[in-house]
């Protein structure tokens, strides 16, 4: 069975709702998506680190009670473990505000073995972080070496733009080493300052990745590959939280790659329709996460989508 391998933060997410806290869910970019791959039954594993805390030790349970491996997660016996505060707004859109008090040394784990055609998911802020650099490197190097394909989802929220250029080499490096790219336009204006997805990909991802994924909240996805370019409608639909959405459709795209059995040497030839049953399963596991408080898809959604 091929297996995904997902590398980022844990950390507990505290939603408020009218300025008063609603819901206490495990969350992290990476994370989220993972959680729903594992309770789609998948063979997942997640590269992180954690506090020898209540909050850890919260996290690490919600991982096993969702089939993922805890093998590769470094649980650190100073510091604590990461907490979010997230403000869901009239649209049940979130602003965040983040406390973390990590140890010095970060992420003492080993790697997990890769295969060729194993699914390795890195992003956000902790795929670019001079802190973890090299340790991210090192699974980005052997995940090259093993043929796997690696999806990168951008996910640079305002809170960093002060830090745009100084990370710009990491964040380059990602897209060449990934085979998908995903990001947001908030992303792209908050690193570069641009919004047209079209003169996104042409000036700053073609040369890199030629598979690139814009999404755009609520509004319209585009696609961009060598042979397809695309925009797939977002059907409207009564959001309760969009906290996990992006995160989700990530999930559901990778989801969508061994459902349909695709493997790295096919995705230079993947057809317009190959493409939108796959965008078919993001916008399905994101509509779903939409529909709660939780970070990741229902098990309910997952046994009826299996």
């Amino acid at each position: 069975m091929r297996k995904i391998i997902g590398i980022g933060e844990t950390i507990l997410d505290i939603l408020f709702k009218d300025n008063q806290p609603t819901a206490a869910v495990p969350g992290g970019s990476v994370f989220n998506g993972i959680i729903s791959l594992g309770r789609m039954g998948l063979d997942v594993t997640f590269i992180s680190e954690t506090g020898n805390d209540r909050v850890g030790k919260t996290i690490l349970a919600f991982m096993k009670e969702n089939g993922v491996s805890t093998d590769h997660v470094n649980v650190f016996p100073e510091g604590k473990s990461p907490v979010s505060l997230a403000f869901l707004d009239e649209h049940n859109d979130a602003e965040y505000l983040f406390y973390k008090d990590y140890p010095h040394l970060r992420l003492d784990v080993a790697m997990p073995e890769i295969r060729r055609d194993d699914i390795v998911m890195i992003g956000s802020y902790y795929a670019v972080t001079p802190q973890l650099r090299d340790k991210v490197k090192e699974l980005l190097d052997y995940a090259h070496r093993q043929g796997a394909i690696i999806y990168y989802d951008v996910n640079f929220r305002s809170t960093h733009r002060h830090e745009a250029i100084k990370l710009l080499p990491a964040i380059l490096e990602n897209f060449e080493y990934a085979d998908i790219v995903r990001g947001s336009v908030d992303d792209f204006q908050n690193m570069f300052g641009l919004t047209d997805a079209d003169r996104i990909y042409r000036s700053k991802i073609e040369f890199y990745c030629p598979r690139f994924i814009c999404t755009h909240g609520a509004g319209r996805i585009g696609l961009y590959t060598k042979q397809v370019k695309k925009h797939y409608e977002v059907e409207p639909l009564p959001a309760v939280s969009t906290v996990g959405a992006g995160d989700n459709f990530n999930a559901g795209l990778v989801f969508g790659l061994l459902k349909f059995r695709i493997r790295k040497d096919d995705l230079d030839d993947l057809s317009e329709s190959d493409w939108d049953q796959v965008i078919r399963c993001g916008k399905d596991f994101s509509a779903d996460v939409c529909m709660s408080l939780n970070n990741s898809i229902s098990k309910e959604f997952a046994a009826a989508y299996k």
